[in-house]
């Protein structure tokens, strides 16, 4: 049987091909499709099924297209309400194809509709392998259940403790599971950097398992739910409908300077996708900044919306079109053209550009003690970043808040932003800069280049401090000590919660949650933590060299 696990970091989204005896099935796809068409042409086979495990929200799918394009049948949860032709699923349907079976369960929680998928070899086994849980169970985490309307977040938790653990947890402990998203993806809090886990380790390591009882769990969930973007339930609507064709999208116009200006005197938004430091050193005054390096598209949906018009600077014709293409991936299709040249063609008009100086986090140490009643530093991180640690006197404005959370900030006097490691707080720079803030600097690096510099911390008090991601219980010996793994340096924490100790590894380049593990110890809960975070750190040399 033949299974592929296809990866697309910017959205941290995985899709699934399961092939046998000349046919497919694909699992979640991404809008543009291509790729799968290729693999199937590639390995001989037909896709004639294509799966959805939930009403995605936070990406476009690119189920109607893959279905056009080859004839496949759309599969989904019956409570979804889609539009399209589709086979609805309940519990315990199956596909059947060559040697290859897949069986769906009804797992409600994420969204009312939400399915998994047992995928068994029948040549290898009559048992399943694998479990494709979209996102009802993440690795480390669970799905954010407030993605159904009609239904209170606290309904939907309920609904998600009873699918864990009335189906996923019956599994058997070596079932290996696979989610539709990793770390980083906002459709959760908690989502390790593994691509693939087991039932027995997600019932050993995943905070959100070990809630104690059905209320536990719904208060874990609903207690500290971060806000969800705007543009999630759009996305989940064009889902239900179907997204249109790419190729029925309108070519791009080649903008001159002039009417970019005349454009954006209208309303459109000048989105610039190159690099921090690249931004920083001269831009199109008024200009939103988001790189395409990082989680561009879902930051770019959750800050401009579906609904604004786009002009695109990029660095090169190439990125113009990947910018395009990310954008689209979220439902975002007003873009109505690209500055020609870039910024290059705004120079040579001789129209003025605009700046944000980029600073070390030494720089902003030496700030704080010369300046120390006039410089404001501003976090851009989420809560939990911030309560494991933050600059003593920072003002914390997540991201995805700060329009809303000017009031307390000084127009007048320096700001230094700062975010994990620079990409969200340049992002920031653009929005302040955007609301007639003049006196703004991107801290370069971030937090982690601030804890590596052996700069002070400030670190949750033991007495007092509330992880509200893990648990109402009070945290008890908060630890944290930054160290190297397999060639990368990592952050370490730990502390008591309850009977048992946790710890948690996170790589600080290139950044992403690694692991977290309990234990009835300190020691034994760390050392798990550092082991998981090597043997994937060391899986990531390998792909880097």
């Amino acid at each position: 049987m033949y299974f592929e696990h296809f990866y697309l970091s910017c959205l941290a989204h995985a899709s699934y091909m399961i092939g046998s005896e000349g046919v497919a099935a694909v699992v979640d796809p991404q809008r543009d499709v291509d790729l799968y068409l290729d693999e199937a042409n590639k390995n001989g086979l037909r896709i004639q099924h294509v799966i959805e495990t939930h009403l995605h929200a936070d990406f476009v799918s690119g189920h109607h297209e893959l279905s056009a394009r080859t004839g496949a049948k759309i599969y989904v949860g019956a409570h979804a309400g889609a539009t399209f032709p589709h086979v609805a699923v309940r519990d315990g349907d199956e596909i059947n194809f060559g040697k290859c079976r897949l069986r769906f369960l009804e797992t409600p929680g994420h969204t009312v509709e939400s399915i998994c998928i047992l995928v068994t070899d029948v040549e290898r086994s009559i048992e399943p392998f694998a479990v494709l849980t979209g996102d009802t169970l993440f690795i480390g985490d669970v799905g954010r259940p407030d993605l159904s309307p009609g239904y209170t977040p606290q309904q939907l938790a309920g609904l998600m403790y009873d699918s864990l653990h009335q189906k996923l947890l019956k599994l058997p402990d070596e079932t290996h599971v696979y989610p539709a998203h990793g770390a980083g993806s906002l459709c959760g809090r908690q989502i390790s950097a593994e691509r693939c886990s087991t039932i027995a380790k997600e019932r050993a390591n995943n905070y959100a398992l070990k809630a104690g009882s059905r209320e536990e769990f719904i208060h874990l969930l609903t207690d500290a739910l971060p806000e969800r973007p705007g543009y999630f339930l759009r996305d989940a609507e064009i889902n239900r409908t179907g997204a249109a064709p790419l190729a029925e999208l309108p070519p791009l116009a080649v903008l001159d300077p002039f009417t970019v200006l005349k454009l954006q005197r209208q309303g459109a938004v000048v989105l610039d996708t190159r690099a921090q430091a690249q931004f920083g050193a001269g831009h199109v005054p008024g200009s939103l900044h988001i790189a395409l390096s990082g989680q561009y598209a879902g930051w770019a949906g959750a800050i401009i919306g579906l609904e604004t018009d786009i002009i695109l600077v990029a660095e090169d014709e190439d990125c113009v079109m990947e910018s395009r293409m990310r954008l689209a991936r979220v439902g975002i299709e007003r873009v109505v053209g690209h500055l020609k040249d870039g910024v290059e063609s705004w120079k040579r008009e001789g129209l003025s550009l605009e700046q944000v100086p980029q600073v070390t986090v030494e720089d902003l140490a030496r700030f704080m003690r010369e300046r120390k009643d006039d410089i404001q530093v501003l976090d851009v991180r989420r809560q939990g970043e911030w309560e494991e640690g933050h600059i003593e006197s920072a003002l914390m404005k997540p991201l995805n808040q700060l329009a809303r959370m000017l009031d307390e900030l000084d127009a007048s006097r320096p700001i230094a932003v700062h975010c994990k490691g620079g990409y969200r707080s340049s992002i920031a720079t653009s929005l302040l800069r955007r609301a007639g803030f003049r006196q703004v600097m991107n801290v370069a690096g971030g937090f982690d280049a601030w804890k590596s510099g052996g700069l002070p911390v400030a670190t949750p008090d033991p007495r007092k401090n509330y992880i509200r991601s893990w648990s109402r219980a009070k945290v008890e010996g908060y630890r944290e000590r930054t160290l190297e793994v397999a060639g990368w340096p990592v952050n370490l924490t730990s502390y008591k919660l309850g009977n048992a100790y946790h710890a948690k590894a996170v790589n600080i380049s290139p950044g992403a949650n690694l692991s977290r593990t309990s234990a009835a110890s300190r020691e034994e809960a760390e050392l798990l933590a550092l082991a998981d975070a090597g043997e994937l750190l060391s899986r990531t040399r390998r792909q880097a060299v």
